[in-house]
C-alpha cells in the first residue's frame, strides 16, 4: 500500500506513532495556505551558461540497496552533483538555502556562511553539514541521505536562528539542476532543462525535465529521460521557475529586494533554476525530497512516497541497510 501524506486544514497529518517522529518544534504562528502555481511562464532565457561544480567534495553517498539509483555529493558546504540513473548522469549543479530578513539583507548559503562536515553514521554514507552565518545571525544544519527504497535524495534541514526572533527570517531553497547531464544556458541553441509546477498532490511542487538522450559520448546508448521533482514535508509558501542570472531567477530578485517579486509557472529549455520558500511558520526543521524517475509521475511519486515516512526511519533503513 502506498503511504500518502495528507493535508488537513493546511497542516501535515501523518499516521499513528509516525506523527511523533514527523512532527518537530513548531513556532506556534498561522499556517499559511498552500502556494497556488504561478500562472505566468519566464521568457527571459535561455539564462547564463551553465557549468559542473566543483570537483573536490566534502561527502559522498549513496544508500546500499539497489532499489535506490540515486548517488549524491556535497561541495561547498551544500548539494553538489545528483547522479541518476547512473553514477556518470550527473542531475544537479547546486541546491542550497537562501536567508533574508526581508528588508537588509539576502545570504546565499554557499557564499554568506562557514561550515563543517561529519557522517551521521559511521556506517553509512549519510552526512551532516552545519553552516553559520558569517554575520552570526543564524545556523543552518542539513542532513542528508538517499532513500534506500526509492529514488529519491532526502534533505533535513534545520534552521535556527541566533539572533533577533525566528519568525524575522524567511528561508527559500534555491535549486539549479543540469537534468541529464545538461544545464544549458548560454545561447538559444543550447539546449537545457525545462521546470514546471505539480499540483497533483493537492499542493504545489517543482518539477523539472530533460529528454534529450543524445550526447557527444557514442557509447552512451543507454541514457534515458529525466524528471525531477522537488518538494517538502511542509507544502512550500511560494514556488517560482527562472533562468539563472536573468530577472526570473529567484535569487536574482531576492537580492534586489530582499522578497521575491515575481513568479513563474515555468521555464522552459534554458539554464533552469527553480525557488521555493520553506514555511517556517510551520516548523524550524524540514524534510525536503528530491524525487527522480523517467517520466514527471515517477519522479513526483518518488518524492511523495519518501516523504510518506518519518526521515529518522529512512535513516535507520539507510545505516542498516
Amino acid at each position: 500500500m502506498r503511504l500518502q501524506r495528507r493535508y488537513r486544514n493546511g497542516r501535515l497529518a501523518t499516521f499513528g506513532a509516525a506523527a511523533a517522529l514527523a512532527l518537530v518544534t513548531t513556532w506556534g504562528a498561522p499556517a499559511a495556505a498552500t502556494a497556488a502555481a504561478p500562472p505566468a511562464a519566464a521568457t527571459d532565457g535561455p539564462g547564463a551558461l551553465s557549468h559542473f561544480d566543483l570537483a573536490r567534495k566534502d561527502c559522498i553517498g549513496t544508500a546500499r540497496s539497489a532499489a535506490s539509483r540515486v548517488w549524491y555529493t556535497v561541495a561547498g558546504g551544500v548539494l553538489s552533483d545528483v547522479y541518476f540513473p547512473t553514477a556518470d548522469n550527473t542531475n544537479v549543479e547546486t541546491m542550497q538555502l537562501v536567508v533574508t530578513d526581508g528588508t537588509t539583507f539576502t545570504d546565499l548559503q554557499s557564499r554568506d556562511t562557514t561550515y563543517t562536515v561529519s557522517l551521521l553514521d559511521p556506517r553509512a554514507l549519510d552526512c551532516r553539514v552545519v553552516s553559520t552565518a558569517k554575520s552570526g545571525r543564524y545556523r543552518i544544519v542539513t542532513d542528508y541521505l538517499t532513500d534506500p527504497d526509492r529514488n529519491t535524495l532526502l534533505v533535513r534541514v534545520q534552521f535556527d536562528a541566533l539572533a533577533g526572533s525566528p519568525s524575522a527570517y524567511q528561508v527559500y531553497v534555491r535549486f539549479d539542476p543540469s537534468l541529464n547531464g545538461n544545464g544549458g544556458g548560454g545561447s538559444a541553441n543550447a539546449g537545457g532543462d525545462t521546470g514546471g509546477v505539480d499540483t497533483s498532490t493537492g499542493h504545489s511542487l517543482l518539477v523539472g525535465s530533460d529528454t534529450v538522450t543524445a550526447t557527444n559520448a557514442a557509447n552512451r546508448d543507454y541514457a534515458v529521460p529525466v524528471f525531477s521533482a522537488l518538494d517538502a514535508s511542509m507544502p512550500f509558501a511560494q514556488v517560482s521557475n527562472g533562468f539563472a542570472g536573468q530577472a526570473s531567477d529567484g535569487l536574482t530578485q531576492l537580492q534586489a529586494s530582499h522578497h521575491l517579486t515575481a513568479l513563474f509557472g515555468s521555464a522552459a529549455n534554458g539554464n533552469l533554476v527553480q525557488t521555493a520558500q520553506l514555511d517556517l511558520s510551520r516548523s524550524r526543521t524540514q524534510t525536503l525530497a528530491l524525487g527522480f524517475g523517467t517520466s514527471q509521475n515517477q519522479a513526483v511519486a518518488a518524492a511523495e512516497d519518501s516523504l510518506g515516512q518519518p526521515f529518522e526511519r529512512v535513516r535507520e533503513a539507510y545505516e542498516q541497510g
